[in-house]
């Protein structure tokens, strides 16, 4: 946890407590303020409203933004927390917005609570209470998915509504800043020459079709649906109403499989020994549980060959630009679950693709994606081990 000056605690309170009166038009009042941390580029605060006019809960959270922060970045948070705080509840991503200053750069959320971090979950010796945890996160976001299909244009009109001061979606999509992940995925695969020859492998075209497959998946796409983004284990707490995702600084509307492919991508690292042992098998809990969800929806996902060559794809750039980072990028700033300057890590999730990709049936891409998986993880075994 990142620990904050008493100075910048008190500005944040001032700052909320104006955001507050302001939306709620007669006085409220918070103190007692508990430093949840943040981002770096953000301040988290836990704290009591003292005296509540309105029908607020006993504690709400603020998330403020230091001033180094774009407008954009902040609109897009609070573009996103509006759109999802509007979904009906049993659908509801996380938690629900109360009020926003796009000037002040600040938003006022409800509090859901200490939970149990998904991190800790999967950190269990329980394999029954891992999966558990897995299958939630699934059905999860298999609810948001399917609760935002087809939901772009309210997305995007309340971009333009948040961005009065002259900050819209157009600014948002054209500065690289607001690219987010995207944009990382982008530059990785255009740097694709660079980070084969640091490996030391070979990279066919058919695999490098394969990365600009993947990329498409952020601007097109046959499931599109709202994603905060960074929906990996470090994100998720797990309270009375189930899984919540935290963190919309990056909220889009983008393919619904990079989801999935990340939380599969990211959820082994954090895994107990016991949880390494059954990892296969928590993978296809995972996946299931998501299709439970979004399958009545995109009956294609309902046949195993078509929905696990769906994944490949996403799942692949996912490997792909956590290497990149690795290897190419000046990761400084990086705080995406994807992100890790551990080698095993980065080892380990090519022996995930490999074997993820000789389960399914054959077929060119199939192949090549299986071959450059066992050639990256010998090699990055050799680069770094031997």
């Amino acid at each position: 946890m990142t620990l904050v000056a008493h100075d910048r605690i008190d500005s944040v309170l001032d700052a909320a407590q104006d955001v507050l009166t302001r939306r709620a038009g007669s006085q409220v009042q918070i103190d007692d303020p508990e430093d949840l941390g943040g981002s770096g580029r953000s301040t988290v605060v836990r704290f009591r409203v003292a005296d509540n006019p309105v029908s607020l809960d006993r504690t709400v959270v603020v998330k403020a933004f230091d001033d180094n922060s774009e407008a954009g970045q902040v609109l897009r948070e609070i573009a996103s927390y509006r759109y999802a705080t509007a979904l009906p509840t049993v659908s509801r991503p996380g938690p629900q917005l109360l009020a926003s200053d796009l000037d002040t750069r600040i938003l006022v959320l409800t509090d859901l609570g200490s939970g149990r971090g998904m991190l800790d979950q999967l950190a269990s010796s329980d394999i029954d209470d891992i999966h558990r945890g897995v299958s939630a996160w699934g059905q999860a976001l298999g609810r948001m998915h399917a609760a935002t299909y087809g939901g772009e244009d309210d997305f995007q009109a309340l971009l333009r509504v948040s961005g009065r001061g002259g900050v819209g979606p157009r600014d948002v999509a054209d500065d690289p800043v607001f690219a987010g992940i995207g944009g990382e995925a982008s530059e990785s695969v255009r740097r694709a020459d660079e980070v084969a020859a640091e490996v030391g492998v070979d990279v066919p075209d058919e695999f490098r079709r394969v990365l600009d497959s993947g990329l498409t998946l952020f601007d097109e796409g046959r499931f599109r649906a709202f994603s905060p983004s960074d929906v990996g284990p470090d994100n998720i707490l797990i309270n009375d109403d189930g899984v919540q995702f935290m963190d919309y600084e990056w909220g889009a509307f983008r393919d619904a499989t990079l989801d999935v492919a990340y939380a599969l991508t990211t959820f082994p690292a954090a895994l107990s020994d016991q949880g390494v042992a059954h990892q296969v098998e928590l993978e296809s809990a995972l996946v299931d549980a998501w299709r439970s969800e979004a399958g009545p929806l995109w009956p294609a996902l309902n046949d195993d060959t078509t929905l696990g060559n769906l994944l490949l794809t996403p799942r692949t750039l996912w490997t792909w630009l956590g290497t990149y980072w690795m290897l190419e990028s000046d990761t400084s700033g990086h705080d995406w679950a994807l992100h890790t300057s551990d080698p095993r890590v980065v080892t380990a999730r090519w022996a995930d693709l490999a074997v993820a990709a000789d389960a399914m049936a054959g077929g060119d891409v199939v192949e090549s994606v299986a071959g450059v998986a066992h050639d990256v993880q010998r090699a990055l075994q050799r680069l770094w081990f031997e």
